[in-house]
């Protein structure tokens, strides 16, 4: 008794505090725009867009929340709902492709489970961390179809085969075009309502592979192409918010791919398709204690997504395993009519990349430390990263590989190849995002170059001009020449040669290297410059005594106790198999990933589903969680939880003022 009155006590309190906040503010999720609701004007469910509430809804929401406080002291919800799945299901955040195959094969799960159970998940967690800035609301209807085709024994995709089985859920990135409801903004809200002539040749490959594209998530602004590094932030954007990690309160998720990862790692979506230029799918991957594949340039086609540099933009998977990444990267992976770098590719067939995760990938390989290209990134936080990559070496050693110590690059100037890496990208930048807009079928705020961008940025409240500035552009602007001009051209190719024969490839020739291996803060900066591929996958956290480090806007933790860093290995064009089959033995060696959970976690389980069959009294725990940074995103999460719990949880349907919701 006395631990339901604590227990009440504490629900009340959040209650309490979730009502001062929308009281205060007077806005909540709007209802009427769930992302369960599917009727085909139903627009895309935008988890940043918010609803004023009337005086009269607001006394409304105050009694539920009171009554389900009284009503409801022990934290279950009580519901009539069908009979519960039988079946023992592993946890979201950390089931796989070949685990889902299993449970669909033993129809034991459908699309339709699936779905339900990662937009809860969402919304459990999204309030507080920001991860998905859309859900998909076609996506129930796509699951249907795709259990009714399953049922009818129908199997999707070619050369993937159990990749389309499993419907597997993506989120896509936030700057990749779906042919749908959904937007396509880069973060920003100058792009929200545009439409595109066509979808995005990477999100059709998947969706002919039978995956469902479940959302889109959160990015850096541009892929943080717009301001200095200390006026923005890792994954903040007008129209998404700022994403934050899940290892610490308020952490840096790092990267513009910030939201794939989160959302990989919390079991949000099953996988993520991302994008980098430099880092910004290894990056987040690193931080969120997940695998991240950046392809070499050419392998994905980089059509119908906003881009930053043709030169250097790759499309790639993010996963929690080695193999979920490979399967992404076989259904994403080919050749394109519309990305003319793709022709490059060496063979007409795809390699199937679920081949090459082989637990000997290391016996017998040559792995080289670039030391040069590590020592220069080091200062007192790395610390604890080096102790981790000196024992992974010996991890890899013990696997039958030969470490090659000092197979360094024979010139590894940074401020160079930075100077010339900011003449490629402004360069690029401007041309190709012309080139997007103009492949609008529309454009409700009129825009066609970047400086209409710039103008609409400094002219909208929402974009936070000029604390979040636009100084990238502004220099981008400035330069006042195109991609094709000599300067340009002259930068591209000292990088080129900075990044293959004075870097990454001179080091692999001369010591006749398979790979080389880095701690992944090190890993990046050349594969970018001469698009060669980086795999990183979880290689340990920040102990428990390290001192905090603020990003450079001091407004979040990029370093902190508990915080995921990463071991990559870097190699030649087209050695994704490789690369793929070295990481898979690391990681099934020693499975760092499962040796610490993030300090907030939905709850919500595959093993919550419920099948529609009969009616039966059923009990379904949900834990309510006190947001850890950020108490009004919650109250808002905590309104929709608390109108399910007091209308029941799975079919409800009501009317207040106006306020009309059929939740499936």
């Amino acid at each position: 008794m006395e631990m339901a009155k604590s227990t009440l006590f504490q629900k009340t309190h959040y209650y309490i505090l979730s009502v001062s906040q929308i009281w205060g503010d007077g806005n909540a999720v709007g209802v009427a725009s769930h992302p369960l609701l599917t009727a085909v004007d139903q627009p895309a469910f935008h988890l940043q867009s918010d609803m004023q509430l009337s005086l009269v809804a607001r006394l409304v929401y105050v009694f539920s929340v009171v009554c389900t406080a009284l009503s409801n002291p022990t934290g279950e919800r009580t519901c009539r709902i069908a009979t519960p799945l039988r079946t023992t299901f592993p946890l979201l955040d950390d089931i796989s492709i070949e685990h889902l195959h299993a449970l669909f094969a033993n129809g034991s799960l459908t699309s339709v489970n699936l779905v339900h159970a990662y937009i809860e998940r969402i919304l459990e967690v999204n309030p507080s961390l920001r991860a998905v800035g859309e859900i998909n609301p076609d996506a129930l209807d796509i699951a249907r179809a795709l259990d009714l085709e399953r049922s009818m024994g129908r199997v999707r995709g070619q050369g993937c085969p159990l990749l389309a089985t499993v419907a597997v859920l993506n989120v896509i990135q936030d700057n990749i075009a779906t042919k749908d409801q959904m937007n396509n903004t880069a973060g920003s809200y100058a792009l929200v309502g545009a439409k595109v002539s066509r979808e995005s040749s990477v999100v059709t490959r998947l969706r002919d592979a039978g995956a469902v594209v479940l959302g889109k998530a959160t990015m850096g602004e541009w892929a943080q192409c717009r301001s200095r590094k200390a006026s923005s932030s890792h994954g903040w954007s007008a129209y998404g918010g700022q994403v934050l990690g899940a290892y610490y309160p308020q952490q840096d998720p790092s990267g513009s791919s910030s939201g794939s990862a989160v959302a990989v790692s919390l079991g949000l979506a099953l996988g993520s398709i991302a994008t980098e230029t430099s880092g910004s799918i290894v990056n987040p991957a690193e931080r969120g204690n997940v695998v991240g594949i950046k392809p070499t340039l050419g392998l994905t086609s980089r059509d119908m997504v906003i881009p930053i540099s043709i030169r250097q933009d790759t499309v790639g998977p993010i996963g929690r395993t080695v193999k979920d990444a490979a399967y992404m990267l076989s259904a994403i992976a080919g050749k394109d009519t519309f990305d003319n770098w793709t022709s490059t590719q060496p063979y007409d067939v795809n390699p199937d990349y679920v081949k090459s995760c082989n637990f000997l990938g290391l016996k017998g390989a040559r792995v080289g430390v670039p030391r040069n290209g590590i020592d220069y990134y080091l200062d007192d936080s790395t610390k604890p990263v080096m102790a981790a990559f000196e024992k992974a070496l010996q991890t890899v050693r013990d696997a039958g590989a030969r470490v090659i110590e000092e197979a360094n690059f024979s010139s590894f100037d940074v401020p160079a190849f930075a100077r010339n890496s900011s003449i490629v990208l402004d360069t690029d930048f401007v041309g190709g995002l012309a080139k997007y807009l103009e492949s609008l079928s529309t454009n409700p705020n009129n825009i066609h170059s970047l400086s209409d961008i710039a103008q609409f940025t400094r002219s909208d409240p929402r974009e936070e001009h000029p604390d979040r500035d636009t100084y990238v552009w502004d220099r981008q602007l400035a330069r006042n020449i195109s991609s094709s001009s000599l300067e340009s051209f002259m930068a591209y190719q000292a990088n080129l040669r900075m990044g293959e024969e004075e870097g990454v490839i001179g080091a692999l020739d001369r010591h006749k290297l398979d790979a080389l291996i880095m701690p992944t803060f090190a890993s990046y900066h050349l594969p970018a410059i001469a698009g060669l591929p980086v795999i990183t996958i979880p290689l340990g956290f920040y102990p428990a005594q390290t001192p905090l480090k603020m990003n450079l806007k001091k407004t979040m933790v990029s370093v902190a106790p508990n915080i995921p860093f990463g071991l990559a290995f870097v190699g030649r064009k087209w050695s994704e198999e490789k690369l793929i089959s070295l990481a898979y033995a690391f990681e099934q060696r020693t499975m760092i990933r499962k040796k610490m959970k993030p300090y907030i976690r939905p709850t919500f389980e595959l093993s919550d589903q419920l099948e529609p069959t009969e009616e039966t009294p059923y009990k379904l725990k949900v834990q309510y969680r006190a947001p850890v940074v950020d108490q009004p995103r919650f109250a808002r999460h905590i309104f929709q939880k608390t109108m399910g719990g007091l209308f029941s949880v799975r079919s409800w349907m009501w009317s207040v003022f106006g306020l009309q919701h059929s939740l499936l």
